[in-house]
Parts: C-alpha cells; structure tokens; sequence
C-alpha cells in the first residue's frame, strides 16, 4: 500500500449496490434503488423530502 491517502465518502468508500431501495426519513415513503441514481437527488413523491439510501438510514439509527 502506497503513501496516497485514500478519500472516503459518508458510507466509508463502499458502494451500496444496485439493489436496495430510497427511502424517506420523513415520511418513510420507500422506492426502489436505480442504478447510477443518487437517492439524495430524488424527493419523496408524498412529501418532496430528499429520500436516502436505505442502508444508510440503518447504518445512523444504530449509531444512536
């Protein structure tokens, strides 16, 4: 391993997958996942919140 620091985004480098769905933290409305699609850029088609990807409101409510 080289020198080079390695960047990190929220969930830690590791991409989630195609699969999964967006969800709203608000509402808890749930979609499925697109590839290539950041859920951050859709808003929940009930309340127009930004939806997140379903892991990573997981991975924050065990934080907690």
């Amino acid at each position: 391993m080289n020198n080079q620091k390695k960047r990190l985004g929220k969930n830690k480098g590791g991409a989630y997958g195609p699969g999964g769905f967006c969800v709203c933290a608000k509402c808890g409305e749930k979609i499925p996942h697109e590839q290539g699609v950041k859920c951050t850029t859709i808003k929940c088609p009930k309340c127009g919140t930004p939806m997140i990807r379903e892991e990573l409101l997981d991975e924050k409510k065990n934080k907690k």
